[in-house]
């Protein structure tokens, strides 16, 4: 059924169009623009309209229910989840100690397959059908049906890489999705040598499909010169995690952020002053929080995370054919941090290609099948755990009381940090394509496709694949009906008479 759009006239007289709810991205959100007499825009946001309340529901909960309590947040990125919580209640049990060897390698293996899966699921699945097939393509067949149909062999590459990742995390946690395996002070499930060689007998495959794809989403980005370039385009900062020696990392290590002229603005922040480093603003308009930079304000200090940052913030990456890949990528910007939107799909396939080659180099470590997977030392009562997520970076940050009962909890997100990015695309797109045009499917999805350039997990629930209906409806600024556009759930588009 079609969702009606909200639409009113606003008090300056200008003309609202609202796009409810966005599609081919986890939960549920909406866009409003505001649009002059002229019909430019004035006013571009991205609503998130839910509400969850992780933080909240967990507060009185014994410690070590939280790393598979906060999983539920989402359903496909579940394990980002697991991890980070993980590595914040460690510390009520360790203290500042670390976990031992073994532990640390199978989260660390646990890690890489999370986000090969998670990578391989937004690109083959969600990004691709635009790429393909163009922005205005028939919303029928802009889709992962119609990548199968007209690309087979990609689509199956895409299923295959997904396929290897939920496997590792099977034969690791126990299930694909919402296993256990990670928790307080290490890892409760060994490494079997015949789980071990499973995993080891498709990976050599899965490099070169992986490698595949950063050619595919390279060719694609650079065949679609210069639109792809100028395509939601703006300066930013970026944030990830590096390790001591700049190269990226996923699972530990500081934080680093740098501008848009390639800068470093600050470096190797550890977890624990993330508080120090970071605030998060509240606007009344939307439920998801703007992070920016404490030190240089919410006008200038918002930032990226995600692949993207990953790629640029690096100094190297410590696989080969990935680095290769990085350098290219970065010759690409002239040695500049690369701030085209679109370069998230290329930046994420190197990504992909990291996280293959480094899963095929951990099942050669003899370590990773050893039976000490729990560590002791002196607990705390605050425990930070930052991970590098699919799509970022990704906080968490845990107290308890006397009673070991939860009794502070902040979370943020990947999206979180990328709301202000994703806003600024969305008045990018909005007044490169909208302006002064009749409404049109493809027009609207543009706006879409600057926000899935992100990835974005509106509700850290579960990807949504399937049709949107949508009604967008325009009106002047004395209220009356200019244009209406209606798509229905099987993809149908109609133009009700006036």
């Amino acid at each position: 059924m079609s969702r009606p759009l909200e639409t009113a006239t606003h008090p300056e007289g200008l003309r609202r169009v609202v796009i409810e709810p966005v599609s081919r991205v986890e939960g549920h959100g909406k866009v409003t623009l505001l649009l002059d007499e002229q019909r430019r825009v004035q006013q571009a946001r991205l609503h998130i309209v839910e509400f969850r309340g992780f933080e909240r529901f967990i507060q009185g909960r014994p410690y070590w229910e939280v790393p598979t309590l906060v999983q539920r947040l989402c359903g496909i990125c579940p394990v980002s989840h697991l991890l980070a919580a993980s590595k914040a209640c460690d510390a009520f049990v360790i203290g500042h100690a670390r976990i031992t060897p073994t532990a640390e390698k199978l989260r660390r293996l646990l890690h890489f397959a999370q986000v090969l899966q998670s990578n391989a699921l937004h690109f083959f699945h969600l990004a691709s059908p635009d790429l393909l097939f163009g922005f205005d393509d028939e919303v029928a067949h802009r889709n992962v049906v119609g990548v199968l149909q007209d690309h087979r062999d990609i689509g199956l590459r895409g299923i295959q890489i997904r396929k290897y990742g939920q496997e590792a995390i099977r034969l690791l946690t126990g299930k694909r999705v919402h296993g256990t395996g990670s928790v307080p002070g290490g890892f409760n499930r060994a490494l079997s040598l015949a789980d071990r060689a499973l995993m080891r007998a498709g990976i050599d495959e899965i490099i070169d499909w992986c490698a595949d794809a950063v050619v595919l989403a390279r060719d694609l980005f650079l065949q679609g010169q210069p639109e792809q370039a100028g395509f939601a385009n703006f300066p930013s900062m970026f944030m990830s995690l590096v390790r001591p020696d700049g190269a990226a990392e996923l699972y530990d290590g500081g934080l680093r952020v740098k501008d848009a002229q390639g800068r470093t603005v600050v470096d190797h922040v550890p977890a624990q002053d993330y508080a120090q480093l970071l605030v998060e603003e509240v606007k009344p308009w939307t439920y998801m929080k703007f992070p920016h930079l404490r030190s240089i304000g919410p006008e200038q200090g918002w930032y990226r995370v995600g692949p993207l940052a990953r790629i640029n913030n690096a100094d190297h990456l410590d696989t080969a054919r990935a680095e290769a890949a990085r350098r290219e990528f970065m010759a690409w910007g002239g040695g500049l941090p690369v701030t085209a939107s679109l370069a998230q799909h290329w930046a994420r396939m190197i990504d992909m290609l990291h996280c293959a080659e480094s899963i095929a180099t951990m099942l050669d470590d003899p370590e990773l099948t050893g039976t000490d997977l729990m560590a002791t030392g002196t607990p705390l009562r605050e425990g930070f755990g930052v991970i590098e997520a699919p799509r970022g970076t990704l906080i968490h940050h845990y107290r308890i009381d006397d009673d070991d009962l939860i009794s502070h909890a902040n979370l943020i997100v990947s999206t979180t940090h990328n709301n202000q990015a994703m806003n600024e695309a969305v008045r990018s797109v909005a007044a490169q394509y909208f302006d002064g045009r009749e409404l049109s499917e493809g027009l609207l999805n543009r706006i879409e496709v600057a926000i899935r350039a992100y990835d974005p997990c509106l509700s850290c629930a579960t990807h949504a694949v399937g049709k949107m209906p949508l009604e967008v409806e325009l009106i002047d600024a004395q209220g009356a009906p200019v244009d209406r556009l209606l798509k229905h759930d099987d993809g149908r588009l109609e133009r009700p008479p006036a």
